[in-house]
């Protein structure tokens, strides 16, 4: 299978900087989620991905953001309640390597999904999903070896 770049899964990066998801959470009150947003977009920070969890008492907010360094820091300097996970980046191409496939791959492998979510960009012009795993590098292995291009931190901070 070849990419449309032209290159082949064997071909692409398979290190790099793991995705670093920043969990941050939010009282339950109109307005808080748009509060980051904007800070972090006063700060340049692009919000890549994102997953809301809500509940009555309070908002647990997932992103994938393209400077995570810079975000610790500012929610560090404001007192904001944060933490980070590191989550596995792979783009989807249509067919077999598609969504269906990546979890195909995953079940097969007896691995469990925490949690996933789409990523708001498109890097390299493909969809692509934010996948937290019981365990990342196992889950990184089965998944390059079904073929799939796994996406890093570099890829998405340019």
């Amino acid at each position: 299978m070849d990419y449309e770049d032209g290159t082949t899964p064997e071909e692409t990066t398979t290190v790099g900087t793991p995705v670093r998801q920043i969990a941050v959470f939010l009282q339950n009150r109109a307005g808080a989620l748009l509060s980051v947003v904007r800070l972090l977009g006063e700060h340049h920070v692009i919000v890549l991905g994102i997953s809301v969890q809500d509940s009555i008492d309070a908002t647990v907010v997932r992103m994938i953001l393209s400077d995570p360094d810079l975000v610790e820091t500012l929610f560090i300097e404001r007192g904001i309640p944060y933490s980070t996970t590191e989550v596995v980046v792979l783009e989807l191409v249509e067919g077999a390597s598609g969504l269906a496939g990546c979890l195909r791959a995953l079940l097969n492998a007896e691995t469990n999904i925490h949690f996933i979510y789409p990523i708001l960009t498109q890097p390299n012009g493909r969809p692509a999903l934010a996948l937290c795993l019981e365990d990342n590098e196992f889950g990184k292995s089965v998944l390059l070896k079904e073929g799939f291009k796994l996406i890093y931190q570099e890829d998405l901070s340019r």
